[in-house]
């Protein structure tokens, strides 16, 4: 069948990620802001002073001291407050994503550029002027913006003082924040998502052994307003312009296989699927929590205080589009596991049939033709695919060349899985690539851990020139997106 005409080619980023420009233009303090860099063997950490004035770094939230605030501190790298300088260079990026044909760029707003700190009246004119100037960039060469509203970045000052999302304030405060971007930007944005990968929370249970049972509670609560928030948004979106499609966007990449025929392993699989991905994308979707919410609750000892308004919320507020994430598979079995495997909110059992990265993450097109038809087959409204791609060390030439043949393969068999499912009779209505142009590691803090089309000389301890160079695949996508997925060799 091939891809429709009007298929939307382009590719994914996150402010946090590519902007840099942390303290300048009134922007407050995020909680990205106070991230260390890692790598594949040395954890992220969250440095903090504690009520005695001493200073300290944790693994995660919940190693933090109960008396002590996150904060930056001097002798630290921190990679998000330079990142790859979008903020000064977004002139010359949008230009070569415009030369490789994108029709749209999924890009995420700062909240922390629109309120510093989440709770003032007023919003900051130049944070409102910068993504103004970005979009009209964008315009210029015909590109559609696809604008993520919040992408794991919330003002610090609304987590420090007010608990962050677990408090129910937040919502009041995200309605002035959409309201605020949704009538700025009419006319320049069509398309909005909410919450970045809002499932994500569900799945820290799995990734960390000691994960505490209060933290879990903690996340269905404030998983809660987050859906209330989102739902509340959709409906404003739709008043402020009709035309606005507002999407949901799921950590979907976790497709989880039953590792043996076992039917154990099959219900186990089951319901980890349910856990961790049905559970948020049916709120969304279908505006009410699904019937198997109860027994998740009852299995974590979870009680939601869901108010009357809260249900109209949810259901007033469905989505337009579901849009999710893609790069590996998982397995999941009730049996021994002898060998693991690890990435992108995965971890479980090796999968025998696939191949895996430097970093953990498996090599599975078919999963993405499989999501696809899952998905599409659950809830039947418009899909895209926002997030997918591959992780990789690349290689600069003396000559200013980036031969990366292992990027295009990976990209090439999604491509074809993509292709597959739409012959499947899957809705699907657009394809960015996550990493269009290299930025931090979200998992890592690294910049060695490459995603992009276009290389971007810097290093993980921040050294470099911040150059841009075109890899060998961005002259095949380009090519690709060209011939609207036909020419892939």
């Amino acid at each position: 069948m091939g891809f429709p005409k009007n298929f939307l080619w382009g590719g994914a980023t996150a402010a946090n990620q590519c902007e840099g420009g942390w303290n300048e233009g009134g922007k407050g303090l995020a909680d990205s802001d106070v991230k260390t860099s890692g790598t594949l063997t040395e954890p992220r950490y969250i440095t903090y002073i504690d009520a005695e004035g001493k200073t300290g770094k944790a693994v995660s939230e919940y190693d933090i001291p109960a008396n002590a605030k996150k904060a930056v501190i001097d002798g630290y790298y921190y990679p998000y407050h330079e990142a790859i300088d979008f903020y000064h260079r977004y002139k010359e990026d949008i230009a070569l994503f415009a030369e490789m044909g994108f029709k749209i760029f999924r890009m995420s707003i700062a909240w922390t550029r629109i309120f510093p700190n989440g709770i003032e009246e007023k919003p900051n004119q130049a944070g409102l002027d910068f993504y103004r100037n970005v979009f009209l960039e964008l315009k210029k060469y015909g590109i559609e913006p696809l604008v993520t509203i919040q992408h794991y970045d919330v003002p610090l000052y609304l987590e420090e003082n007010l608990g962050g999302w677990k408090n129910r304030e937040l919502i009041k405060l995200f309605d002035r924040y959409t309201e605020t971007i949704f009538t700025e930007y009419k006319g320049l944005v069509k398309y909005w998502l909410t919450f970045n990968e809002i499932n994500s929370v569900l799945m820290f249970k799995n990734l960390f052994s000691n994960y505490p049972m209060e933290k879990v509670k903690e996340d269905f609560l404030l998983l809660h307003h987050q859906f209330v928030a989102s739902a509340r948004a959709v409906k404003r979106a739709h008043e402020i312009d009709p035309t606005f499609l507002v999407g949901c966007m799921i950590a979907g990449g976790p497709s989880t296989y039953p590792l043996t025929c076992d039917p154990k392993d099959v219900i186990a699989t089951q319901s980890r699927l349910r856990e961790n991905i049905y559970y948020a994308a049916d709120v969304m979707v279908r505006g009410e929590y699904p019937y198997f919410a109860e027994h998740i609750w009852k299995k974590y000892d979870v009680k939601l205080d869901i108010t009357e308004q809260d249900r109209e919320d949810l259901k007033n507020g469905t989505v337009d589009i579901l849009t999710y994430s893609y790069y590996s598979t998982s397995c999941c079995t009730t049996h021994e596991v002898t060998e693991t495997a690890g990435g992108n909110l995965n971890m479980g059992p090796k999968n025998p049939y696939l191949s895996y990265s430097e970093w953990g993450w498996s090599f599975d097109a078919d999963g993405l033709r499989y999501s696809l038809n899952e998905y599409y087959g659950r809830y039947q409204i418009p899909i895209m695919v926002v997030e997918n791609g591959l992780g990789a060390i690349d290689t600069l030439e003396n000559d200013g060349s980036i031969h990366d043949n292992y990027r295009i393969e990976y990209i090439k068999a999604h491509i074809k899985a993509m292709d597959q499912a739409l012959e499947d009779g899957v809705d699907l209505r657009g394809y960015t690539p996550w990493g269009c142009i290299d930025l931090v590691s979200a998992s890592t803090g690294e910049m060695k851990k490459r995603y992009g089309f276009i290389y971007v000389d810097k290093d993980n301890n921040g050294n470099g020139t911040l150059d841009r160079y075109r890899k060998d695949s961005f002259y095949w996508y380009k090519k690709v997106i060209a011939s609207n997925g036909e020419e892939l060799d």
